[in-house]
């Protein structure tokens, strides 16, 4: 944005404040509030480095790529993102932030900062990545007691849904007051959903956010979450983002189709009369080869894998097959122009930002050192065995050892995201549950 349009949006003089916001390592939102005069002069904002790799316990990693002196970083508006807040209660907007060093470098283990490079490296080939997440999320009764199970929400009909309705518009209408706001809010900040849909789950949804570039996209996902949230709050729910919120009920994914298309805008994964071409397979290959090692990164929480239960639609393994949904990579049925592949791994709660970055880093390396993928799946992938981490210690363990996620990813990044991982798999371990007291109380 020149200086004559952040004038320009800046000039009515009504709006109070900024969130200067970016994406943590989880993919939550932090930042801090600048006044609007100030932000709209240019004002200089620091943070402390550490705070992006902060973990979901609020803990920090003392790990050596921190420096001791825990210093700052910049936090560099990205102005295309700059846009009013439509659910504030004063006139408010906000701008997604770069965390850059004091030198001028990309923080490098900062969530937009991992997806840039890997997008700078295709740009480098004179190829484009385009990507489309698909979310899928709960609304449920306000809930305080973190003891206590989620509920589906009382909605117009004065009861709570019952049963699963997938697909029922019935149920979409069910919380009119919610959606109404909500798609008025995404609509305003830009985000662009395709198409909507009440999922399996009691009170599960999911949105189809329109193909375009990987981080628009993944800013889009970001304030998508932060919005069904702040929303959701207002009309006296919760939007869950969790993999697998509520035992017996389906989780919640984040599935991401993607393409790469050349410098003409020529999808490179089809030929005209619809073949596949070696690009693609080579793509595959990647997939299969490198996202086993990345799996943190899909399923970044010890909840993360309740998700993964054969024949439940959440994917066991990688392979590969065409409009197969047992498969954790999916091809759908499609024109030369859309040839695509799926990646059906990502629970709901991953940081979208790292999801599309593990997930084009892993197909460009598979097309650049030309590696082929298993023969298609044309029956039930979940005959087959598990090629992916079933626990979220052995994903930890696995990243922690990849060289090649080092080198896909970058050696600070995977060293400080394992350590903040590591921080929170030690406080899940001290916290006692309800299984434990309610088996082993009686029986040890």
């Amino acid at each position: 944005m020149d200086s004559t349009l952040l004038t320009a949006f800046f000039q009515h003089g009504t709006i109070r404040d900024v969130e200067c916001l970016f994406p943590d390592i989880s993919g939550y939102p932090r930042g801090k509030l600048m006044p609007a005069r100030s932000f709209a002069k240019g004002a200089e904002l620091r943070i402390a480095q550490a705070i992006s790799m902060q973990a979901i316990t609020g803990e920090y990693s003392y790990d050596p790529i921190f420096p001791d002196a825990d210093p700052d970083l910049l936090l560099v508006p990205d102005y295309s993102t700059l846009k009013m807040i439509p659910w504030s209660t004063v006139p408010r907007a906000f701008a997604i932030h770069d965390c850059v060093l004091l030198d001028g470098n990309l923080c490098p283990f900062a969530p937009r900062s991992i997806l840039k490079n890997v997008l700078a490296r295709y740009q480098a080939l004179g190829l484009t990545p385009v990507v489309a997440p698909e979310i899928e999320f709960y609304l449920t009764e306000a809930n305080t007691d973190p003891s206590a199970p989620y509920q589906a929400p009382i909605s117009k009909s004065g009861r709570a849904e019952n049963g699963q309705s997938a697909f029922s518009m019935n149920m979409l209408n069910e919380l009119a007051p919610f959606w109404d706001e909500f798609n008025a809010a995404i609509d305003a900040i830009g985000i662009k959903g395709d198409t909507w849909i009440h999922e399996m789950g009691l009170s599960q949804y999911e949105i189809n956010l329109v193909h375009g570039d990987p981080l628009a996209l993944a800013d889009q996902a970001f304030m998508f979450k932060y919005a069904a949230k702040e929303i959701a709050i207002k009309h006296g729910l919760n939007a869950i983002f969790m993999a697998k919120p509520i035992a017996g009920q389906p989780g919640s994914s984040m599935h991401l189709h993607q393409s790469v298309v050349d410098d003409k805008g020529k999808n490179i994964f089809s030929h005209a009369d619809g073949s596949d071409t070696e690009h693609f397979h080579h793509y595959i290959g990647g997939l299969q080869k490198y996202l086993p090692d990345l799996m943190l990164l899909f399923a970044p929480n010890i909840n993360s894998f309740r998700r993964y239960i054969s024949g439940s639609q959440a994917p066991i393994n990688l392979s590969w097959g065409v409009d197969n949904r047992t498969t954790g990579l999916r091809v759908p049925l499609s024109a030369p122009v859309a040839r695509r592949v799926e990646n059906r791994i990502a629970g709901a709660d991953a940081n979208p930002y790292l999801m599309i970055a593990a997930s084009l880093a892993a197909g460009l390396a598979g097309m650049e050192e030309k590696l082929s993928p298993s023969a298609p799946e044309t029956g039930s992938a979940y005959e087959s065995s598990h090629d992916l981490a079933q626990t979220f210690l052995a994903a930890l363990t696995q990243m922690r050892q990849s060289d090649s996620a080092r080198r896909l990813l970058g050696d600070d990044f995977v060293t400080g995201f394992v350590s903040v991982k590591e921080i929170e798999f030690q406080s899940y371990l001290s916290e006692i549950g309800a299984w434990e007291r309610r088996f082993l109380g009686p029986q040890c």
